[in-house]
């Protein structure tokens, strides 16, 4: 996982299930394939993150006549580049995963056509940053966090930081972990988080303090998160010394449902203030052979009875205002009332000169 450009995380607890549903789903749209010549079978190309119930899954197939067939394509950005490169003649009918920091490279090369989804109503506005074109659709939302170590800070009687100026305090000095901006999508997004709070011009000044305050890099989310950070199951179990980790509000949920037995609050908190919005798409790749079944896919990607089941297996927030978190979800769920945000448009104009400047000024 140390290549996770454009990547969500997934926990451990997850990708047993993911596993089994894309064996299932495979399996189950090979034999309607050769059975009735592809063309009940529609097939989701996507990052390695994708997961969905298998209940839900069967729900959309039993109801739509289309069996799904899942092809995962590595990491979002390894994913995005393969669309491009099978531009007109596409591995699948439909591509989930691409997020705002990569869109505006895929909407440039013409990967998608335009389709309104239904149900595309109760889609927040916010969210559909594609609205005149429809090439895409929103489908899950989330934030680009630092999280710390709660026991850590409460033993040593030091307050969490709460904000991007807050980590190149002296007080917060070698504690914070990140991923690398050019192989990773929370690395990435917390440059771009702190490009869209300093300002063109000032970023790199901030990264400089932050270099200087002992700030760790490492390649990806799961050497950071499983690692280094002190935090988390597995940063406990690998002795990780960083309290300061760059990950996902969503964090704190998936760290405390996945303990035996539950607690009553997370170990994991967010601070609130370093956040950095991510958006993922999905969309009806150009040159699909099953153009109908792409479509109702992709009807059923922002359905209720998804949106409501994406929270507990991608640990990612509903988009569609008809959706409600589950209990076990919103229970240990952190609220981002203002995470920085950025458009496509800005992201590609600058997005490769920001990462090779941060290059050289961090990593060098």
């Amino acid at each position: 996982m140390s290549k996770n450009m454009g990547r969500r995380p997934v926990y451990v607890a997850v990708t047993v299930g993911l596993g089994l549903v894309a064996l299932s789903a495979c399996g189950s749209s090979d034999d309607s394939e050769s059975a009735a010549g592809g063309s009940k079978t529609v097939t989701l190309v996507s990052h390695d993150s994708w997961a969905v119930s298998k209940n839900v899954l069967k729900d959309f197939e039993k109801q739509s006549g289309y069996e799904v067939k899942v092809l995962k394509d590595g990491d979002a950005g390894e994913a995005v580049n393969k669309a491009i490169l099978s531009k007109g003649n596409p591995q699948g009918d439909v591509f989930f995963g691409v997020d705002n920091t990569l869109l505006s490279r895929a909407l440039d090369n013409g990967i998608f056509t335009s389709y309104k989804a239904k149900g595309l109503g109760e889609v927040g506005s916010e969210y559909q940053l594609d609205a005149g074109k429809h090439r895409v659709t929103p489908i899950d939302t989330g934030s680009i966090c630092v999280n710390y170590d709660k026991k850590y800070f409460a033993e040593h009687k030091l307050t969490p930081p709460s904000s991007f100026a807050d980590l190149a305090e002296p007080a917060y000095k070698n504690l914070l972990v990140t991923e690398n901006a050019s192989t990773s999508s929370p690395g990435l997004g917390f440059l771009l988080g702190s490009a869209a709070q300093y300002g063109d011009d000032g970023w790199q000044a901030y990264w400089k303090k932050l270099k200087a305050n002992g700030v760790k890099v490492v390649d990806g989310w799961d050497q950071a998160y499983n690692e280094e950070f002190s935090g988390s199951a597995g940063g406990k179990k690998a002795d990780g010394e960083r309290p300061l980790v760059v990950s996902y509000a969503s964090s704190p949920p998936a760290e405390a449902i996945y303990s035996d037995p539950q607690p009553k609050t997370s170990p994991v908190g967010v601070a609130t203030g370093t956040c950095f919005r991510q958006i993922e798409f999905a969309g009806l790749l150009d040159g699909a052979k099953n153009t109908e079944g792409g479509q109702a896919l992709l009807d059923f990607l922002i359905s209720k009875e998804f949106q409501e089941d994406m929270p507990l297996n991608m640990f990612v927030d509903p988009v569609t205002k008809n959706a409600t978190a589950p209990a076990d979800y919103t229970k240990y769920a952190v609220k981002v009332d203002a995470p920085e945000t950025m458009s496509p448009r800005k992201i590609a104009d600058n997005r490769d000169d920001w990462v090779k400047s941060w290059t050289s000024l961090v990593l060098k």
